[in-house]
């Protein structure tokens, strides 16, 4: 099928992202000294594990920053390839099974039934109060309704064989290959492997992948027959909206991040650097800055942007682009209130810095400002850089859910964990209480940020000098 690929604007900035990350792995294989950092983090059986999670999410991140627009069945002979008005993803094409599959209302993850009870008209006139069957859930069974359960197992268990067929055969072509490389024998190799006696950690990484593929597998057999965490309000499956709202983590993670970076060590670095006037000036920016309650900047500069967009319906094109607009929005405000910590703690530790031996011969030498800065100074306080970004990542996540509770998070329209949490709290009230969509997003939220702080800490042990 024919589509037209319509990039929003985060995508412009995920590609580019993509793109420097590329750049940078370039540069780094090039330069021995900052390769040797990053050595140090691939044996680390942690950051090994925890890089193969971030993997899962960034690269179901990157699928669902794929937009375009379908081509849709010519209605003549014109030739004229007429593209439908919906954006939609790559994940979105992937998934189209959880997509499509829309009950009526709530259902309990992998039941056959809706949540609660409804007056059904029998085959004899009569009205009975009962739980109506699912629309596709069990929808393959027919009538044999009864049979969901042993259905389910019998998935789970072709699943859950299938995902072990895929993990011994990805350990055997490792093994092979590593027996290779190292000219020892098949077994060998294997005894090595199991018992962690290589270089890299290896069975770490394999054991990891080996969680992921079985997991994996059990989703693929069950998600398009059952709703594997059940449906929200309005039917979606809950498993599908957990997955799209990875990409909106992320963005918010990583772009606000970007954002804040630059602001800190630059005003950090100077005011720690040259004291004086300049010290002053950004401890009276930051001080302001700081006076101002956050949720009150950020909700005014959201309301500013709603203001506007209501304003200007005709500059968005489509429901999409609106909603990714006010993303990109609540990135860049979000960066501009965040870096001042971080640029509080550089200079702070830029003020030790620069009284130490090795600046002051620096200095004698006649090396300038910036030469100092760039190698003396940014590379000393990487360790803290890291362990603030990683600490920031996991909470703007997590701010996303606050914002959208008071309304002046990501649009409603968007996928998001935080709007998920918002709408399911109403819920917990009820009986029976509907538990699975606040789960669902909390055990996504709390696997994405462990993986990332368990992943940066190997990172800052492996930059800070002085750990060496």
């Amino acid at each position: 099928m024919m589509v037209q690929l319509t990039p929003l604007w985060t995508d412009w900035l995920i590609y580019a992202l993509c793109v420097i990350i590329a750049v940078y792995i370039g540069y780094t294989r090039s330069k021995p000294h900052l390769l040797a950092p990053w050595r140090k983090v691939v044996r680390n059986p942690t950051a090994v594990a925890s890089s193969v999670i971030l993997l899962v999410f960034a690269t179901i991140g990157l699928l669902d920053s794929i937009h375009f627009r379908e081509a849709l069945p010519q209605a003549d002979n014109s030739g004229k390839t007429v593209y439908s008005a919906e954006i939609i993803s790559a994940f979105d094409r992937l998934a189209k099974p959880l997509r499509d599959h829309v009950e009526k209302t709530y259902s309990a993850p992998l039941a056959v039934n809706l949540f609660a009870m409804e007056s059904v008209e029998q085959a004899d006139g009569r009205v009975a109060r009962l739980f109506p069957r699912l629309k596709y859930a069990g929808g393959h069974l027919g009538k044999d309704i009864d049979q969901s359960t042993q259905d389910q197992w019998r998935l789970f268990t072709k699943g859950a064989i299938s995902g072990a067929l895929l993990w011994v055969l990805l350990g055997f072509m490792l093994n092979a290959a590593l027996a290779t490389h190292a000219k020892v024998r098949f077994s060998q190799m294997a005894q090595r492997l199991w018992r962690g006696q290589t270089e890299l950690p290896w069975r770490t990484l394999l054991f990891t992948i080996g969680i992921v593929l079985w997991f994996g597998s059990i989703v693929w057999q069950l998600a398009p027959n059952y709703h594997l965490f059940g449906t929200d309000k309005v039917g979606l499956d809950v498993l599908y909206l957990t997955l799209k709202s990875i990409r909106t983590g992320l963005v918010i993670g990583i772009l606000t991040t970007l954002v804040m970076l630059p602001f800190a060590l630059l005003f950090g670095i100077m005011a720690g650097y040259f004291k004086g006037w300049i010290d002053d000036v950004i401890q009276y920016i930051y001080t302001v800055l700081n006076s101002i309650p956050s949720v009150l900047l950020i909700a005014a500069a959201v309301l500013m942007l709603q203001v506007y967009m209501d304003l200007n319906k005709d500059a968005f094109n489509s429901v999409v682009e609106r909603a990714d607009v006010r993303l990109l929005f609540l990135c860049l405000i979000l960066g501009v209130t965040s870096w001042t910590g971080l640029c509080r703690l550089l200079r702070a530790e830029t003020l030790k810095l620069r009284e130490f031996d090795y600046v002051q011969a620096a200095h004698a030498l006649g090396a300038s400002h910036w030469k100092i800065m760039t190698r003396h100074i940014v590379p000393n306080v990487m360790h803290i850089v890291l362990i603030t970004i990683t600490l920031e990542f996991s909470s703007l996540v997590l701010a996303e859910a606050v914002l959208a509770y008071v309304g002046v998070g990501v649009d409603p329209s968007m996928h998001s964990w935080g709007n998920m949490i918002n709408s399911a709290r109403l819920e917990l009230a009820r009986e029976p209480m509907v538990w699975w969509p606040l789960a669902a997003a909390f055990v996504f939220m709390f696997v994405l940020v462990l993986a990332a702080n368990l992943f940066a800490d190997a990172v800052r042990d492996a930059f800070d000098p002085r750990v060496q």
